[in-house]
């Protein structure tokens, strides 16, 4: 992909690529970054639902409002958000977390383990070299690896191996993390999650978000756990923000009544078109570094 061209316009700025607009909002300097996909067209010209792993239709004019309505709640909370346009033929690709996994060196491009997201991978690589992201490493050959699958929390990157992530996804990817420095945990994701995403969520510094009876002691060694009941594929899958600001899928009661009485400020955001494509809050966002 070619390199971008900027034009500052009254705060915010607008980035061309290949004749497509980025738009990039909220540009104070050091924000964190995310990378968001608002579903335009593919998501919902899906003939064949099982292939892409989506369980019924979106509705258009809701999934348009709830996804302009996340980017709001992010944008609010000071974060720097860009919006690139989908990739053609791809439903899932408004889910921007799976291609890609950022690091402080670099965006590693990972090889996607359902078969209809392949492709997804150069189309995310050339929007983050776009904005001068280098690229750290690459999952090749049999190996998967989805980024729903991977948290980096700090020093630690947890991993799971799922139906999604190879154990030779895994280990191509261990490598690239232990070459900076980062300590590698790995866990088998059970059902019926279908990534790690959808059982933790790393929520602050040093504070897990995780479903109950799944993780051993050891996994979150370091870190503070907020345990939730039940096992829907979604429940431990949030956003994390500043402040202790979380974004959770409003019909996530469970988590959102024990993130209160732990301290924190959920906002409460109906995703309910996403999550009929198995998708929750943390699956629409790619974290990328800090803009700025």
């Amino acid at each position: 992909m070619k390199k971008a061209v900027v034009v500052k316009c009254d705060g915010f700025f607008i980035t061309f690529v290949k004749s497509k607009t980025i738009i990039v909002l909220n540009m104070d300097s050091k924000k964190e970054r995310i990378i968001i996909c608002a579903p335009e067209i593919e998501y919902f010209k899906v003939t064949e639902l099982s292939k892409h792993n989506i369980t019924v239709h979106a509705n258009q004019a809701k999934a348009l409002s709830q996804h302009f309505k996340l980017k709001d709640t992010l944008i609010q909370a000071g974060v720097h958000v860009e919006v690139i346009p989908e990739l053609e033929d791809h439903p899932n690709s408004v889910f921007t977390r799976d291609p890609s996994v950022v690091t402080a060196k670099g965006y590693i491009r990972l090889r996607m383990g359902l078969e209809s997201r392949r492709g997804e991978e150069m189309w995310m690589a050339g929007h983050l070299e776009s904005l001068g992201i280098n690229h750290a490493g690459s999952i090749k050959g049999n190996g998967t690896v989805e980024g729903g699958d991977v948290i980096l929390a700090g020093r630690v990157a947890f991993i799971g191996r799922s139906k999604r992530t190879n154990q030779e996804g895994i280990d191509q990817l261990t490598a690239i993390l232990k070459e900076i420095n980062l300590e590698v945990r790995t866990i088998v994701v059970p059902e019926p999650f279908l990534h790690l995403g959808g059982a933790m969520s790393v929520i602050s510094r040093d504070h897990v978000l995780c479903c109950q009876d799944i993780f051993p002691d050891t996994f979150f060694e370091g870190f503070k756990r907020i345990e939730l009941p039940g096992a829907d594929f979604v429940t431990g899958n949030v956003i994390a923000l500043r402040n202790n600001e979380v974004i959770a899928d409003m019909t996530n009661t469970i988590a959102i009544d024990i993130l209160k009485l732990a301290g924190f400020r959920p906002h409460a955001v109906d995703l309910s078109e996403f999550i009929k494509g198995m998708g929750g809050p943390s699956c629409l966002v790619l974290p990328a570094g800090q803009a700025g």
